[in-house]
């Protein structure tokens, strides 16, 4: 149990630097992530305006996604709603809004994050909420 409650608390100030920041506190992510961390998104690159929400195997390139969602997208809203913890793994519950910048189209989307932690770091990622958003807003 110990080993769930400090996975919880590893990421707690992530999510919180993130809503604060309206997503600009990247440093705090990389921080929590491993050098070999496995990332995935539901989007999996499949909206080539947002090509950049797929698979990263690595803290470095994972940047890219980052940099894809600063030059994109204006966070309009991000609430942490629940932490669930089991093993070495956890989900986090949120709600996020976001505008894509270049047709001003607005995504609001329950958000689910599952994470696996290893020796205090984030080695697994994989994000899901509503893609048919995404996909509406970014054409």
């Amino acid at each position: 149990m110990a080993d769930e409650a400090s996975n919880v608390e590893l990421l707690k100030p992530a999510y919180k630097d993130w809503g604060d920041t309206k997503g600009a506190s990247v440093d705090s992510w990389m921080k929590v992530c491993s050098d070999n961390i496995a990332f995935g998104s539901l989007a999996q690159g499949a909206a080539p305006a947002a090509n950049y929400l797929t698979a990263y195997s690595s803290r470095e390139t994972l940047k890219g996604y980052f940099e894809g969602l600063a030059r994109d997208w204006e966070m309009l809203d991000w609430r942490t709603n629940q932490y669930i913890a089991q093993g070495d793994r956890v989900v986090v519950l949120c709600h996020c809004t976001w505008r894509y910048k270049k047709t001003g189209k607005v995504v609001a989307t329950p958000k689910a994050d599952v994470w696996r932690i290893a020796d205090g770091k984030a080695v697994e990622f994989y994000e899901y909420f509503d893609t048919a958003q995404l996909h509406a807003a970014v054409v």
